[in-house]
């Protein structure tokens, strides 16, 4: 912390100071930040301290001691940023700095300088990566997040790749899907988690802007309070898994919005087993999944321009776009 410095200039606010992360008795102050942030923002998340504790416990290529900035006014956090980077399959270097204000700190330009603190801060941890390979600042925003869209391309981001939130509004009339002959659908055993993990890994591994998770990625698995096998589909084929839907309700966020939903992600597929109809059979049997836990509807995440047809796929069995995200890319020198 004694190193620790704001490294843009800041607007002239009245009583405005930043600092560093104090520790966990920080996670409180950005649970309540970023929930504040996305409700002003017509964004549908909510975190509780449980989910902040978890994420910082399994943190990669990311020094909350260094990589996080809290911004207050008067002594009260009205915004919290950090900063990340990642190495993806097909080469590039991606670096993210992000960060979430609240309502009450908008349009004083708290949003504009911690983005340019954050920059900062990235390209001085990329001094020490290769400069050969292509290195890249990545951000994104919802199509509801305004102020957020026009703060980027002031600063010089352009949209590169879409994104979108599906939302299946009733679970009534589930079209049929025959599961394809050779493969037994069944819950994983606890020592088959790893197995599960590592199918789904190189099942993504071929998708745009894919990473290899790490170890700390699969302790974060396994420690997920989300974590119910019992809702999960998945397909073997002997003891080879060869596609999944991890399917779980966030009963927290369920509660927060008065809705009744059941999360059918984590869709994947190995390559050897695809073009058989098996994603489409395991997706209706998860909306069935978790239609037969009290669940009154079902959502997934997805990329557009998915080169396995996913998005029409998900549309097919009644899934409809509710929110479309932007991915932004600016070159990092």
């Amino acid at each position: 912390m004694a190193s620790w410095r704001f490294l843009a200039d800041a607007p002239a606010v009245s009583g405005l100071s930043f600092r560093g992360f104090r520790g966990s008795e920080d996670y409180p102050v950005m649970v309540e930040l970023l929930n504040a942030a996305c409700a002003a923002d017509g964004i549908e998340r909510f975190v509780t301290l449980e989910d902040m504790r978890l994420q910082y416990e399994h943190l990669d290529n990311s020094d909350p001691s260094t990589d996080v900035v809290i911004a207050e006014i008067d002594g009260r956090p009205v915004a919290y940023g950090r900063v990340l980077w990642w190495e993806e399959n097909q080469g590039p270097i991606r670096y993210s700095p992000f960060c979430f204000v609240h309502p009450d700190g908008r349009g004083k330009g708290i949003g504009t300088a911690m983005l340019a603190h954050n920059e900062a801060l990235l390209r001085r941890v990329a001094a020490g990566h290769d400069p050969g390979r292509e290195r890249t600042l990545r951000v994104d925003h919802a199509d509801t997040e305004a102020a957020a869209a026009a703060l980027y391309e002031q600063a010089g981001y352009r949209p590169v790749e879409f994104h979108a939130t599906l939302v299946r509004p009733d679970l009534e009339d589930i079209p049929e899907a025959p599961m394809p002959a050779g493969f037994i659908v069944r819950t994983p055993a606890e020592d088959e988690m790893r197995k599960v993990w590592d199918a789904e890994a190189e099942a993504f591994r071929d998708h745009v802007g894919a990473s290899d998770p790490t170890e700390n990625d699969f302790e974060q698995f396994l420690a997920s309070p989300w974590r119910d096998p019992t809702l999960w589909r998945i397909a073997w084929d002997g003891d080879q898994v060869a596609g999944g839907v991890r399917s779980y309700i966030n009963e927290d966020e369920n509660a927060q919005f008065g809705r009744k939903r059941g999360w059918t992600e984590n869709i994947s597929v190995r390559r050897p087993y695809r073009r058989r109809g098996l994603a489409r059979a395991l997706l209706v049997q998860s909306l069935h999944a978790v239609k037969e836990r009290g669940m009154e509807e079902a959502a997934l995440g997805v990329h557009t321009g998915n080169p396995n047809g996913a998005f029409d796929l998900y549309q097919s069995v009644g899934f409809r776009v509710t929110q479309m995200w932007t991915e932004l890319h600016k070159p990092l020198d």
